[in-house]
C-alpha cells in the first residue's frame, strides 16, 4: 500500500508490523506506535512506555499487554530503532508471558485437580463453601 504525499514523500504500512514509516527525502522514520504519524512522539511514547511498565509491576499486568501492543511497531524493528523505548517494551512482554503463564498453571491445577489433587482440603479451598459458610450466597 503506497501512496505519495508532498513533493518526495511517500508513507507506506510496514508489512506485518503495523506501524509506518514515512519517507523524506530518501530518509525514512519509523513511527513507534501503532497509530504511525497520528500517534505520539519518540519522546511521548518513551514516558508512556515506562509508565506502563512501572505500573504493571502494581497487579495489573493487563498494562503490559497493552504497551505491548501500542508499540508493536518497537517490537517488531531491529534493536537499534528505538533503544530507550525497547526496554520497557520488551520487559513488558516478559512481564506478560511469565504472569500469563503463572495464572494459567494456577487456575489450571485448580480446574483439572480439583478434589482428586487436594484431596479433604479442596472443601475448605473453593469459594463457594466459604461464601455458604459467612452466610453470603444469600440462598439458604
Amino acid at each position: 500500500m503506497e501512496q505519495q504525499q508532498d513533493a518526495g514523500e511517500e508513507t507506506r504500512q510496514l508489512s506485518g508490523g503495523g506501524g509506518l514509516i514515512l519517507r523524506t527525502h530518501n530518509h525514512a522514520r519509523v513511527w513507534p506506535t501503532v497509530d504511525g504519524p497520528l500517534g505520539l512522539s519518540e519522546e511521548d511514547s518513551l514516558s508512556y512506555a515506562r509508565s506502563f511498565f512501572k505500573y504493571g509491576f502494581f497487579l495489573l499486568p493487563w498494562l503490559w499487554a497493552i504497551n505491548c501492543f501500542y508499540f508493536w511497531p518497537v517490537l517488531r524493528s531491529d534493536s537499534r530503532s528505538f533503544p530507550h523505548i525497547r526496554r520497557y517494551v520488551v520487559g513488558s512482554a516478559i512481564g506478560f508471558i511469565v504472569c500469563t503463564a503463572l495464572l494459567a498453571t494456577w487456575a489450571f491445577t485448580f480446574a483439572i485437580g480439583g478434589e482428586q489433587l487436594f484431596g479433604p482440603v479442596w472443601g475448605d479451598l473453593v469459594m463457594y463453601n466459604v461464601a455458604d459458610r459467612l452466610g453470603l450466597t444469600g440462598w439458604d
